[in-house]
């Protein structure tokens, strides 16, 4: 995977969450906005995306497969590395001859698309089976054999020392973890949320712990800032990312962010990781932030974000009523071209309502 030259971790996005999927058009955008910033790579992972779900066997209509391959061609012209996400639902409950042979046929319809990061992920399923490890090291090494993709990144069920994993999916099996550390090729990637599923900051203790656990450098799947969770969906994540960003450099295999379903808006958060890379213990969270706002927005809206934010993000959409409501789509409406604005008061309007099969938060 190439990086970018200042820092040796490789920073990208993965469009992971459930709830509104984003058009076509911000996806094909997000091509130059990822240059402009200095990030790495683009991964394709939504989770309303039934073919790479719960119908994973099944390769996409001709029209979304042609939609795959321009996007992946407009990644490939900006030098943005494209990845894309399979999670094979549920293939270890019925780990027949028939399923793999299910697998090759869907990791060499994906690589039609060229890709340059395969992601395998088994996050959101059922865990609670004996010999799961083994299983899914033996579904990853397989479509790593199998796949064109120069870099190959394994999801795990249990992918944080979150207790809401085995509240949601059941008791992970003994030993899971350290099975991976074993046996899992060492050259396949391992994503980690952190002590959290979202996690506000990583320690240098806590990476350090995760590496010796699973035999490698965790690949950070970073969910701020998503806000697809029960809770999380009613705000809307604009701060820059935490002080603690500005430390992760080397300790990491690669930082992958799960942006919000509002894809202008996660723009403003986004801008500030690499700045926190680069700037390390000189990065300021808050001043990072009014410099994203004023040249992403424009020193107008970018004014009104800063005296907004708290309300926006801490107090959220529940907790306003109707009165606080039209003042912020009164304010909002000040800016009828500016796509920022528009997609905060879609938010007022209820556009982004909560998907329940988002579980975990």
């Amino acid at each position: 995977m190439q990086t970018n030259k200042s820092r040796a971790t490789p920073l990208g996005i993965i469009e992971g969450f459930f709830g509104r999927e984003w058009q076509w058009e911000d996806r094909t955008s997000y091509a130059e906005f990822l240059v402009q910033q200095h990030y790495d790579f683009y991964i394709y992972a939504p989770k309303s995306d039934k073919f790479l779900r719960t119908q994973w066997q099944q390769d996409w209509p001709t029209e979304t497969k042609e939609k795959l391959v321009a996007l992946r061609h407009i990644y490939s012209e900006a030098k943005i590395e494209f990845g894309v996400g399979l999670s094979p639902h549920e293939i270890y409950l019925d780990n027949s001859r028939d399923q793999r042979q299910q697998l090759k046929r869907r990791i060499q319809q994906l690589n039609d698309l060229q890709p340059d990061i395969l992601c395998i992920l088994f996050d959101d399923m059922r865990g609670d089976i004996p010999g799961l490890a083994e299983i899914q090291i033996d579904i990853a090494h397989e479509a790593a054999a199998l796949s064109s993709a120069q870099r190959i990144i394994f999801c795990p069920t249990y992918y944080s020392f979150d207790p809401v994993l085995e509240k949601v999916f059941g008791k992970m099996p003994a030993n899971y973890w350290q099975t991976f550390a074993r046996q899992l090729d060492s050259t396949i990637d391992m994503f980690w949320t952190g002590e959290k599923v979202c996690s506000p900051s990583y320690t240098r203790e806590h990476l350090l712990q995760v590496k010796e656990l699973i035999g490698r450098k965790p690949f950070l799947w970073d969910n701020y800032p998503v806000n697809d969770g029960a809770a999380k969906s009613n705000v809307l994540q604009l701060r820059a990312f935490d002080q603690s960003h500005g430390q992760l450099e080397g300790k990491l295999s690669g930082h992958a962010v799960n942006p919000m379903n509002q894809a202008w808006l996660s723009k403003i958060p986004l801008a500030s990781l690499p700045i926190a890379y680069q700037q390390a213990q000189d990065y300021s969270a808050q001043n990072a932030f009014h410099l994203i706002c004023e040249q992403l927005c424009g020193a107008e809206l970018a004014q009104q974000l800063t005296e907004d934010v708290h309300t926006l993000q801490e107090r959220g959409l529940k907790n306003l009523d109707q009165h606080e409501r039209l003042i912020l789509r009164q304010r909002y409406g000040q800016f009828p071209r500016n796509p920022f604005a528009k997609e905060i008061i879609d938010w007022l309007d209820g556009v982004y309502t909560f998907d329940p099969a988002c579980l975990t938060e």
